[in-house]
């Protein structure tokens, strides 16, 4: 039923996004190797998330036989996902947004979006049984507080994660993080550092080979990590 992570739509500016993923705009829209993103008014953060769907209809068929309340809307599927906007419709074709400079130093494809949960198992039934994403990953770690959820879908990751000292509840979850893939960290960090950016030193990432950093600001309030080191999924 579902392809690919088609794009993400963002409280906030093309503008800043330009500056963060080293590319340039075209009609306010912008994407990656991988991912596009689309910017909107109202509250910064992460507003949905759209997946790719190759047969809009036979989706919105499926979803209602799996007992999923969602809105057909034209050549589109909308609905919550207990909290989290999503929509289903056809791939876009926008071809990835030029780089503005060294390309080594910009971004070149996401690698994961973050949703916060309150209930794991719901997150599992929600998106691995009714929206078919494939669970790879499945992990408790108690030195970092957390339970985590790794959904593949393409080329893009939609990890689940859990706090475990806040226990599970019926709390909505919450669209929450990005983490973008670099081809040079250290020319990543220095592009952004220069650009103004509050961004934390690049440190060693949790998959071996990797190496991170924070962006702490100019983000359009979406919680931000970059990567390099590592190939895709």
């Amino acid at each position: 039923m579902i392809d690919e992570l088609d794009h993400l739509v963002i409280g906030g500016s093309a503008g800043v996004y330009e500056t963060l993923l080293g590319r340039r705009a075209t009609d306010g829209r912008l994407r990656t190797g991988n991912v596009g993103l689309a910017f909107a008014e109202g509250t910064p953060g992460l507003q949905s998330m759209a997946f790719a769907t190759d047969d809009v209809g036979k989706a919105a068929t499926l979803l209602e036989r799996r007992a999923v309340v969602a809105t057909r809307e034209g050549d589109a599927v909308t609905l919550t996902g207990h909290g989290v906007a999503i929509r289903l419709a056809a791939k876009g074709s926008d071809a990835p947004s030029p780089f503005t400079g060294d390309e080594a130093a910009c971004v070149s494809t996401l690698d994961h979006v973050v949703v916060r949960t309150a209930n794991p198992e719901r997150a599992v039934a929600f998106y691995g049984g009714r929206l078919g994403l494939d669970l790879r990953l499945d992990r408790s770690n108690e030195k970092w507080g957390a339970r985590q959820l790794f959904f593949r879908c393409g080329d893009v990751v939609v990890e689940i994660v859990h706090e475990l000292k806040k226990g599970v509840s019926e709390a909505p979850d919450q669209l929450w993080g990005l983490a973008w893939r670099v081809p040079d960290i250290g020319k990543a960090h220095a592009r952004l550092e220069a650009a103004g950016l509050d961004v934390n030193a690049p440190r060693d990432g949790r998959r071996p080979g990797s190496q991170v950093f924070s962006v702490k600001n100019k983000t359009c309030g979406v919680p931000t990590l970059v990567i390099g080191g590592i190939g895709r999924w």
